[in-house]
């Protein structure tokens, strides 16, 4: 087990220097000069120029990604052109939150959805397959953005009973485990939900109906094991594949969704990027991406070391 980590660790590497590499290309080919959210409208080519050389954007590209990579290896991000901030303390107050939506979202989809999805697969081509399986299609289909606005007119307009925007009372960013706090996070944390929630219910029913019809599922009935004996079996063997995929959509929540986090004003990492595109923030762009990228490449990290001590045929293979 220490000798497959150890390997995958050592793959990691190349994987974070290339998303690294593109992270940062990938804002540098967009039309516009970066400059223009700090540059007053009569500025002189000479302060455009002091300015462009302060942040290093009169270097050649090369050289630019080697000195950004080198002081992003030492925490140091850069400065946002728009606040002036250091750009890893922006982030990484925005992943927290981010963070903190993403677990509330994965504690109601991949409960929702594996509960859903082994009574789907225990109850094949009857009734209960056919409402568990319809929830799934509604989760996958149903536009999370509209599904949002729609809580926030029947919750929050309507009823009154839950805020519409925010992560806190008094337009608060920072975050406590208190019901101040916890009923702003209700609606987005459903939102959020429901994509997951409706992939991880398709697939458990699929891993579970195909293992109940293999033979050795009958073997393990015909030689009088009890049916809790049966469901340990099957949840062992679904584990692994259920396991990656969702290891894969809660990269996906904490990279930030840019839609629910706007409709909600909720201060994540998909908000912060939004912002950081419109402002043509560069640094708080590249800082932004990276960071979220890296949270996605090091949670597969763990998932994959996760499949292995689950089942030895991974780390064996």
């Amino acid at each position: 087990m220490l000798a497959y980590t150890a390997r995958r660790i050592v793959y990691v590497v190349p994987i974070v220097i290339s998303v690294a590499l593109v992270c940062f290309l990938l804002v540098h080919i967009t039309p516009g000069d970066p400059l223009v959210a700090v540059l007053p409208a009569d500025a002189s080519q000479e302060l455009a120029a002091q300015l462009r050389a302060a942040y290093g954007f009169d270097r050649p590209l090369p050289v630019q990604f080697g000195l950004w990579l080198l002081r992003a290896l030492h925490g140091d991000l850069g400065n946002s052109i728009a606040t002036g901030r250091p750009v890893l303390a922006e982030v990484m107050r925005a992943v927290g939150n981010t963070v903190t939506l993403a677990i509330a979202a994965a504690i109601i989809g991949f409960t929702m959805g594996i509960l859903l999805g082994l009574i789907a697969g225990y109850f094949r081509e009857t009734w209960i397959d056919k409402v568990a399986t319809s929830f799934a299609i509604a989760g996958v289909s149903v536009p999370h953005y509209w599904l949002g606005m729609l809580l926030v007119i029947i919750f929050s307009v309507q009823l009154n009973w839950l805020p519409a925007v925010g992560a806190g009372p008094s337009g608060s960013n920072s975050w406590a485990w208190d019901w101040a706090h916890l009923k702003y996070l209700v609606l987005p944390a459903i939102t959020t939900s429901v994509i997951p929630m409706g992939i991880v219910t398709r697939t458990v029913r699929a891993l579970t109906g195909d293992i109940l019809s293999q033979d050795f599922v009958e073997a393990l009935r015909a030689k009088g094991l009890h049916e809790r004996g049966v469901f340990r079996h099957v949840v062992k063997n679904a584990a692994p594949t259920a396991l990656a995929v969702m290891g894969l959509q809660l990269g996906y929540m904490l990279g930030g969704s840019i839609l629910i986090e706007t409709v909600f004003s909720w201060p994540g990492s998909g908000f912060l990027l939004n912002s950081a595109i419109f402002q043509r923030d560069l640094p708080l762009l590249q800082g932004t991406i990276l960071i979220l990228a890296l949270f996605f490449v090091f949670l597969n990290l763990l998932v994959d070391i996760a499949q292995a001590a689950i089942d030895p045929r991974i780390k064996r293979g």
